[in-house]
């Protein structure tokens, strides 16, 4: 039976580099055995959840060329393809597996799990539910929840033995089933856990075959219980190797810009990005780098895929980038060039720099801000720290907005109007006059101490941009001398 395998993302923020190399491999293995691809929304998290994010989703992973074969736009007989619209099936399942003892009522209150996670934080005790509800009399519980009583829905984990993922790159992973949680499977708002809708989703949309990061490894006990308590067969698991920072940390935004439209935005080909992820997990043999999607199609075998950590390497990155643009035609490259710069921001490079240019010819020179990675910080890090501060506080005000703009929701969007709010509120919190935290903030992101208005900029360069320049001005804050 030819494959099914599926990439399912949640839409909670901009598309990540993780998932598109998840994605690429689930995609080469699909199309090496005339199987199915297909994109499934998991936005369960009604808080976070954004149909943005979602639609970025889908233009990230189409501007790389991994297309899918079912999903929300594209439709396909096993939808619907996003977890929020299919919440009556998983209510449906749930009561299965109440039926058959598998899962159970847990009324504990957030007051008393708040109090149980400081006693066992206090002992040095592994965290995790102490199994309080475990013992009610299910007829007992099912009433208390038709009198309305708030209740979630756990899984019950037995108490000994243990559980045996079979991985198919890494062999049999046991673990301990005391060291495994009773998992909640259906929250008291009635949207199902990841676990739960991850597990009847695969089941339902025939998985054949999980390929996915290593960090759901631990996961994997709990999914394997769920196959059993539905009385289905598991699909094969193939558990990925997580993308790495130089320093070996998981990849992530603290660290290195990990979305893929920061990556577009800086210029990179999408085949040549593409390819780069590729290395880090399979090898093509014979010291073969350079290589198309298809000919990784053509070549795929698990035999070929590497289970370590690779390191996202962003000089390896250039490298390749820079081959392939000196491999352009001239006139593809003079579109490419043209359509990277200006389509769909010309406009707004236009009136950002009009009151500020008295030349055509300096139309470019101002703008260069608006472009690349880093920025040279020599002309401004002297001015960087505000008078009546210091370089140490200078350091942690950058290092809070970064945090900040994670955390706050109306900068989360990064639109010029929600940069503007939270960053008034965030000088307030902070002790500081917005005339301290502006002005480091525009030399942070442009190394300039004059720019257009702030959150003009600020939205125009885009989170990533923004974030990396930010980190990159505390490092050069700390090399300036007391």
């Amino acid at each position: 039976m030819p494959p099914r395998v599926r990439i399912a993302p949640s839409p909670t923020g901009d598309p990540h580099v993780g998932t598109a190399y998840i994605a690429l491999f689930n995609y080469a293995f699909a199309k090496k055995h005339g199987g199915t691809f297909i994109l499934r929304i998991e936005d369960t998290d009604q808080q976070r959840s954004t149909q943005s994010s979602e639609a970025a989703i889908f233009d990230a992973l189409r501007w790389l060329g991994l297309d899918w074969d079912e999903g929300p736009d594209v439709g396909g007989d096993r939808g619907p393809y996003r977890q929020s619209e299919r919440t009556a099936i998983y209510r449906e399942h749930v009561q299965t597996l109440l039926n058959n003892g598998t899962a159970y009522r847990c009324f504990c209150t957030s007051e008393r799990l708040a109090a149980m996670r400081a006693e066992q934080e206090a002992n040095k005790q592994n965290p995790g539910y102490d199994g309080h509800c475990r013992g009610i009399d299910p007829a007992d519980a099912a009433s208390r929840a038709e009198g309305g009583e708030a209740h979630v829905i756990r899984l019950r984990v037995p108490e000994e033995g243990e559980t045996v993922i079979v991985d198919e790159l890494r062999g049999d992973i046991h673990f301990s089933n005391a060291e495994v949680d009773d998992q909640v499977l259906l929250k008291s708002d009635g949207f199902p856990t990841y676990h739960l809708a991850n597990v009847v989703d695969d089941h339902l949309m025939g998985i054949t075959h999980v390929i996915r990061g290593e960090d759901w490894i631990t996961s994997g006990p709990k999914h394997v219980l769920l196959y059993r308590g539905f009385g289905w067969e598991p699909p094969l698991f193939f558990h990925m190797g997580l993308l790495r920072n130089a320093d070996k940390s998981k990849l992530s935004k603290r660290k290195n810009p990990v979305s893929i439209d920061h990556y577009r935005s800086l210029g990179y080909l999408p085949t040549t990005f593409l390819n780069f992820l590729a290395t880090m997990g399979f090898s093509m043999g014979e010291d073969q780098e350079r290589f198309t999607l298809e000919e990784m199609v053509q070549a795929f075998d698990w035999s070929h895929v590497k289970t370590g950590g690779p390191v996202f390497d962003g000089v390896k990155l250039d490298a390749f980038c820079g081959d392939d643009i000196r491999a352009m035609d001239p006139q593809a490259l003079k579109d490419a060039l043209v359509k990277h710069a200006f389509e769909g921001r010309l406009e707004t490079l236009v009136d950002l720099s009009r009151e500020r240019i008295n030349r055509l010819d300096d139309f470019l020179p101002y703008i260069s801000f608006f472009f690349g990675g880093e920025v040279d910080y020599s002309s401004v890090i002297g001015k960087m720290v505000p008078k009546k501060r210091d370089k140490k506080e200078t350091i942690k005000v950058l290092k809070a907005y970064l945090e900040g703009i994670e955390r706050s929701e109306a900068a989360r969007a990064f639109t010029v109007e929600g940069l503007g709010e939270f960053s008034k509120e965030f000088a307030a919190a902070q002790g500081w006059k917005p005339k301290e935290l502006y002005p480091l903030l525009r030399a942070a992101a442009t190394g300039r101490t004059a720019s257009p208005s702030l959150f003009d900029t600020l939205a125009a360069l885009g989170k990533d941009r923004v974030r990396l320049r930010l980190r990159s001005a505390i490092e050069a804050l700390r090399r300036l001398a007391d």
